[in-house]
């Protein structure tokens, strides 16, 4: 655990939504880059996945090198802490295994795999027993079940492209939404046994390639998805209403700031407070940008209401809001602290609470 740290600070400008870099964390990642940042549930510490095949821990809170874990023999897709262990951290990869490693001995302990010629997008944890595991794969939704690691079901006729997102819905553990490459969401019934014929409730066709999906709402009955032509659209999975169709969304978010035109997003981030919700543009030259989402009524994206510039040199491929730290965002006039892990110059950004 010799890898190098260093802090750097620098002050906010007053009465300003640009925020300047408060923190960052440099390491020795040479030319490799970062996938995403995850952080354990009391934020002990935050895991890194990487180019490298590795994933790595930081402690958030001073930069401090904790380990890393290797194994995976092909690119990281998603990582996760588990929601029962915050010793237990999950990862799947392009070489078709999921993987559970302890961070207390950064040893693997279990792993899964859907075979050599299989690559495994996404995963999540549900099921109305919470004892299923699913899978994102190659035209197929994989299912197991994580105590004793059989598979108890395939899906493969619903989609027929990569499957890059599986997510179990928050408040309603026994349904699972799949996103595909083929433009197609879907929304299945894992009770009993699973199968194409008798558990496909619904297919939201967004028209184009997906890549990121996220639940939101009261009772997380919206949809906000991301795909990957940087176009971004809402809908009511329930009944399957598109509410917002935002083909042109980096155009639109382009022309409500000064900075470069935005040419990516990252992630969205929604705040229960007033149902806001934020999209996080960026430019290839590091600089980011909150941008309100007015899904009701007639779509359309705001000014940002937070802008990070001065931590990043590249494109920013993950975003972790702080703000869980403490339970929602802050209240009136409260400024973004900004806190940003800068992993050398083309990594993750870790942007705190919005402004209000």
């Amino acid at each position: 655990m010799d890898e190098a740290t260093e802090m750097e600070m620098e002050i906010e400008e007053p009465k300003s939504n640009k925020v300047g870099l408060k923190n960052s964390i440099q390491t020795n990642f040479g030319n490799d880059y970062v996938f995403q940042i995850v952080p354990t549930d009391d934020w002990s510490s935050m895991a890194v996945s990487l180019s490298t095949k590795a994933v790595k821990l930081y402690s958030p809170a001073t930069g401090q090198f904790q380990g890393e874990f290797r194994g995976h023999s092909d690119t990281i897709n998603q990582i996760s802490f588990s929601v029962s262990s915050q010793h237990l951290l999950h990862s799947c990869s392009s070489d078709g295994t999921i993987r559970a490693w302890d961070t207390r001995t950064f040893q693997q302990v279990s792993c899964i795999s859907a075979g050599s010629s299989q690559e495994i997008f996404s995963f999540s944890f549900g099921g109305s027993n919470d004892n299923l595991l699913a899978a994102g794969a190659k035209s197929q939704i994989l299912f197991w079940d994580w105590r004793n690691r059989k598979q108890v079901a395939c899906l493969e006729e619903s989609h027929i492209e990569d499957v890059t997102q599986v997510h179990f819905v928050p408040d309603n553990r026994n349904k699972l939404l799949s996103a595909s490459v083929d433009g197609l969401m879907c929304i299945f019934n894992t009770d009993g046994n699973i199968n194409d014929d008798d558990d496909l409730e619904s297919v939201i066709n967004v028209g184009t390639s997906i890549g990121k999906v996220g639940f939101f709402g009261e009772t997380y009955q919206k949809l906000w998805c991301l795909s990957h032509i940087e176009s971004l659209s809402i809908w009511d999975w329930k009944d399957a209403r598109n509410e917002a169709n935002l083909v042109e969304a980096r155009s639109l978010a382009s022309d409500s700031w000064t900075l470069d035109h935005v040419d990516y997003f990252v992630d969205c981030h929604y705040s229960g407070e007033g149902e806001s919700l934020w999209v996080i543009g960026g430019t290839n030259a590091g600089a980011l940008g909150y941008f309100p989402v007015n899904y009701r009524g007639v779509g359309s994206i705001g000014s940002p209401e937070a802008i990070l510039g001065g931590g990043h040199t590249g494109v920013v491929r993950s975003v972790l809001p702080m703000s869980s730290m403490k339970g929602d965002l802050p209240t009136a006039k409260a400024y973004l602290d900004g806190r940003v892990v800068r992993m050398v110059d083309y990594v993750a950004g870790c942007p705190t609470n919005l402004p209000r």
